[in-house]
This record gives structure tokens, C-alpha cells and sequence, in this order.
């Protein structure tokens, strides 16, 4: 093999790492200069925004990125989520219920979306695309006659109701820093899932080769669908989890699936090292956008994509098909 091939793509992630890596680190320093205490706090919110990016985008990675199952559904199932759980919140007063009750109900939506649409529509991404979105704004109206146009946010845990001291900024909600561990656990349960268990070799050899998978004896469709549902279920749980750190009303499910597109856009199909980063960079730009440069904000993120899909077409850390 030729080392200059070999080089090249190192090469190209580096340049990329540096146009995206020097002009944040050089903004950073000037704004923490000038502003300490608007920089650190507009850094933590924009660490929780990620994290909350990574939770709705991990599903995401699942089935889009890893089962190439084009789900522009996927907002609406997290919208979904976020108010079938302040539904079952409102009515037994727990928070822990409305969580449970927002991803068991989404992950049996989805299992019944991979078994009744998907399953019958397997490789062909335009039919894929073009029924997905029929089906989010059917969702969305149904959304409205349901639950109407109000913004709904759900309390917290009582226990996490109450300020960290931290330096500078003096403190910060506790239930914030709740949904930063949250999601670290999840990406590294995620990654321990599909790297060092059974059922994630069989997903991943089940995306390279399916009728080679199936004849070593594996139920290729039963796997599809439970990692579906895994997907679905986990943009229902966070949003329950945004519910409580944002709000939920008509319009978010466009929000957060554009999110995750750029984040597994950026940080590699299939890949959920690169969900992590895809939603750092992305939630990190998007909040100091908006302190900063408020007219300007929503652009830094459509930028990032720019510069990565330039060069690095497959993402950060994707791989060529």
C-alpha cells in the first residue's frame, strides 16, 4: 500500500481539527479576557446543550448512522417522548415515571415504525426519506390536537434542586450537571455496547453483510428491530430530560433533528465517538453564538459542517464507505 494514500486522509482530519480547533481556542481566550464569568457560564450551558444534543443524537447514530434507516422522523419521536412523559409526570408526580413512561412508549413506537415501514422499505433511502417526513408532520398535527400549542417543562427531581458553587460564575443547577453525567454514562455505555458485546458485533456485522449474518443462524430482522427501539427510546428519554433542562412545544422536534443530523454529519456515520464530538462542537458553537454574536449564532454551526464536509466528506470520525 502506498504510505502517501495512507497519509492523506490523517492529513486532511488534522487540517480539519486545526480550521475548526484554532479560530474556537483563539475566541475562547479573547472572550474569557474580557468576560470570565459570561464565558465559563455560556461554556457550561453550551457542555449541557451538547449533552442533550448527544442524548437525542446517539438514537440517531443508531439508526440512521449505523442502520442506515433514513429516520427524519426522528425529531417527532423525541417530541413524542418529551410529552407522553409530562403527561405520565403530571399525573403520578414523578419525575423518574415520566422518564421511564417516555422511553418505553417511544422505543415500542419505534419498534413498530422498524417492523411496519422500515422492514418493507430496506436500502431504498428515498422512499425511506420522503415516508418519514409524511409521517412527522402527520405526528406534529397530531401533537397539536392532542396536547395544543403550549410550551410545557417538567420539574425536576427535588434533589437536584439546588445550586453547585463553582469558581467565577458562583454556581450552577445541579440537575444541568445531572444531564452531563447522564450523557457521558450513556456514550460510553453506548460505546461498550456496540465494541465489546455479542449483540453489537451481530448489529455491526448485520450492516455490512445481512445474508451473511443470517445464514450463521441470527435473527437479522429481531436484531434491527430491538436496536431500533434502543434508538427510538433513547429520543424519548431525552425529551424528558430537555423537557426539564429546556421545555418541549410544537417546533422542537425540527430543532433537534436537524442537530442531530449535523451532529452525525460532522461526526462520522455510525460512529458514536463522533456523535460526541459532532454534538460538542455544535452545542459548544450554538450557545457562544448566540452570547456573542447573536445575529450570526445559528451560522458557526452550518460553518463547522462546512469546513468538515470539505474536508473530511465521511466526517470526523467515519470511515469511507
Amino acid at each position: 500500500m502506498d504510505a502517501s494514500k495512507w497519509k492523506r486522509p490523517r492529513r486532511r482530519a488534522l487540517i480539519a481539527w486545526l480550521l475548526i480547533g484554532l479560530p474556537l481556542l483563539a475566541l475562547g481566550i479573547a472572550a474569557l479576557a474580557s468576560n470570565a464569568r459570561l464565558f465559563i457560564l455560556t461554556l457550561m450551558n453550551g457542555l449541557t446543550l451538547a449533552a442533550l444534543y448527544f442524548l437525542v443524537a446517539s438514537g440517531f447514530t443508531l439508526i440512521f448512522g449505523l442502520m442506515r434507516n433514513v429516520n427524519l422522523a426522528h425529531g417527532s419521536l423525541f417530541l413524542l417522548g418529551g410529552y407522553i412523559g409530562y403527561s405520565v409526570g403530571d399525573l403520578t408526580g414523578s419525575w423518574f415515571a415520566a422518564l421511564v413512561a417516555g422511553f418505553v412508549s417511544v422505543a415500542l413506537t419505534g419498534l413498530l415504525l422498524q417492523v411496519f415501514v422500515f422492514r418493507y422499505m430496506d436500502g431504498q433511502e428515498l422512499r425511506q426519506t420522503l415516508v418519514t417526513i409524511g409521517l412527522s408532520i402527520v405526528l406534529a398535527d397530531l401533537y397539536m390536537w392532542i396536547w395544543g400549542g403550549d410550551t410545557y417543562q417538567f420539574d425536576p427531581p427535588e434533589w437536584t434542586q439546588f445550586p453547585v458553587p463553582m469558581p467565577v460564575i458562583n454556581a450552577y443547577p445541579a440537575f444541568r450537571l445531572l444531564v452531563l453525567l447522564v450523557a457521558v454514562v450513556i456514550g460510553v455505555a453506548l460505546w461498550l455496547f456496540l465494541n465489546r458485546t455479542r449483540i453489537g458485533a451481530m448489529i455491526r456485522a448485520g450492516v455490512d453483510d445481512k445474508r451473511m449474518l443470517s445464514a450463521s443462524g441470527v435473527n437479522v430482522q429481531r436484531v434491527f428491530a430491538v436496536t431500533f427501539a434502543l434508538g427510538a427510546g433513547l429520543a424519548g428519554a431525552a425529551g424528558v430530560i430537555g423537557g426539564t433542562a429546556l421545555s418541549i412545544a410544537p417546533g422542537e422536534d425540527v430543532r433537534y433533528l436537524l442537530a442531530s443530523l449535523i451532529v452525525v454529519i460532522v461526526g462520522g456515520m455510525g460512529s458514536i465517538t463522533g456523535a460526541v464530538i459532532g454534538a460538542l462542537l455544535i452545542g459548544v458553537a450554538e450557545t457562544m453564538g448566540m452570547a456573542y454574536a447573536p445575529t450570526y449564532g445559528v451560522v458557526f454551526t452550518f460553518i463547522i459542517m462546512v469546513v468538515v464536509l470539505a474536508l473530511r466528506p465521511q466526517g470526523i470520525m467515519g470511515k469511507k464507505a
